[in-house]
């Protein structure tokens, strides 16, 4: 497969403003990081949103709403919506933004895992906000909430109902074992777009045999109905993206995942971080698939459909 899609995640519920400058965080932010992150050649970028006076993670449709509408207007990429918000999150509070919206693609994360980023606190000597260290450091008693019933919950008010189709967000194998258990039951249709997902401390770590392992699971499991993607947090970002490419699969970058574009060097932008994978894709014979590819790829319900 030639065609390779470009998901670019702008900001999320890992990160705190005090890490990067860059990171954007007002509505207007996102919008400039969105719109350049597009341009740059991301087929869908992956969102959630900030309340911009605190810098925490929101889940208030309105903040959401602040920035859906414009970046619908000023691009044609893939609006993905998160249903996981933060591990911190009741589940109606996740899902508040994406059941207004009624976007064409959400997240979705396919197990109940430890979300452990407890060792990031002891890198930071300047907090901007004053919630930030004792929420990492917290998260060394953090379970991430995703129950059977929590994904059924999901995949019929969403999917069902209003036609979105999903992002499946795979840390471990058994995540795999639990989409194929939704699959029989008839709750998820082909052809699965899986995100292995790698770095996270609780799930899988970012090392290249696992990836090929999950591969050979997901070959075993859904046969020829699936699409694979790699997201890796941290250093081994790239690295990842191009043993993925080179396999076959999809990417995905951005500050939610890393904020860095090499050794000790902050990315400016999550545009620069596309543009930096986007080269690397290329390189290996790949071509960037545009919106309207990923859209038909993917099976989407179009962006004529949605309510942002």
């Amino acid at each position: 497969m030639s065609k390779i899609i470009i998901t670019c995640a702008l900001t999320g519920s890992i990160h705190t403003p005090s890490m990067s400058p860059h990171l954007p965080v007002t509505p207007d932010q996102i919008v400039d990081h969105g719109l350049a992150a597009a341009k740059a050649g991301a087929a869908i970028l992956h969102l959630h949103a900030r309340d911009p006076d605190t810098g925490r993670p929101s889940a208030d449709p309105a903040h959401f709403m602040a920035f859906l509408p414009r970046l619908k207007q000023g691009c044609d990429a893939v609006l993905n919506l998160s249903t996981g918000g933060s591990a911190v999150m009741r589940l109606e509070d996740r899902l508040a933004a994406p059941m207004a919206a009624a976007p064409e693609m959400c997240s979705l994360n396919m197990g109940t895992m430890n979300f452990a980023l407890y060792p990031m606190a002891a890198r930071v000597t300047a907090w901007q906000h004053d919630w930030e260290k004792p929420f990492l450091e917290g998260t060394d008693d953090l379970v991430f909430k995703n129950t059977p019933r929590d994904i059924e919950t999901v995949l019929t008010g969403l999917g069902r109902d209003r036609g979105a189709r999903f992002e499946f967000e795979c840390y471990d194998m058994g995540h795999l074992y639990m989409l194929a258990h939704f699959a029989d039951r008839g709750l998820v249709q082909p052809p699965f777009f899986i995100q292995f997902v790698f770095g996270v401390l609780g799930g899988m770590g970012p090392d290249p045999e696992n990836l090929t392992h999950m591969v050979r699971l997901a070959d075993k499991l859904f046969g020829g109905d699936y699409m694979f993607s790699v997201l890796a947090a941290g250093r081994m970002q790239m690295p990842m993206a191009a043993q993925a490419a080179a396999m076959g699969g999809h990417v995905r970058v951005g500050l939610e995942d890393s904020l860095m574009i090499a050794r000790g060097q902050l990315a400016t932008s999550n545009a620069q971080q596309v543009e930096k994978v986007r080269a690397i894709v290329e390189a290996l014979g790949r071509t960037p698939a545009t919106p309207a590819e990923a859209r038909a790829m993917l099976g989407l319900k179009g962006a004529d459909r949605t309510a942002i």
